[in-house]
């Protein structure tokens, strides 16, 4: 639907933050910032925040059952997802699907992997690269 005087344009530009339910905020902590390596920027009570390029996770204690349920699957950018899947596994990590070529465009191909994060949650790396075939 186009833009009218009843339907004016929203300027949405990015997603700036993404909340994950934890369960357990401390552990949720350790997976994120010790294990994933992100950055952690500040501590609240029932809530902490970590970066991920230019996105907030907010890591939530859930306060209402509407926000008690597994978050969004977060999909995390990788250079090398054989190594850093790797390293997950070696780490303990929960892992649900090996990396695999989910898409190939021209000569390129798109590879993803699923693992849990601490609290249940469904997470994912992604690499666009070369096709090797």
């Amino acid at each position: 639907m186009p833009a009218s005087a009843s339907h004016p344009r929203l300027t949405l530009s990015g997603i700036s933050q993404v909340s994950m339910r934890a369960l357990d905020l401390e552990r949720a902590v350790a997976f994120y910032r010790d294990l994933l390596g992100l950055e952690l920027l500040s501590e609240h009570e029932g809530m902490a925040f970590i970066l991920a390029g230019s996105v907030r996770i907010m890591l939530a204690v859930p306060t209402a059952p509407e926000f008690d349920h597994p978050g969004s699957i977060l999909y995390f950018d990788t250079s090398d997802i054989e190594a850093d899947f790797g390293a997950l596994k070696a780490l303990g990590v929960e892992v649900l699907r090996d990396p695999f070529v989910a898409h190939r465009e021209g000569d390129h191909e798109f590879r993803l992997a699923f693992f849990r994060d601490s609290e249940g949650n469904t997470l994912g790396l992604t690499q666009w690269r070369r096709d090797a075939a």
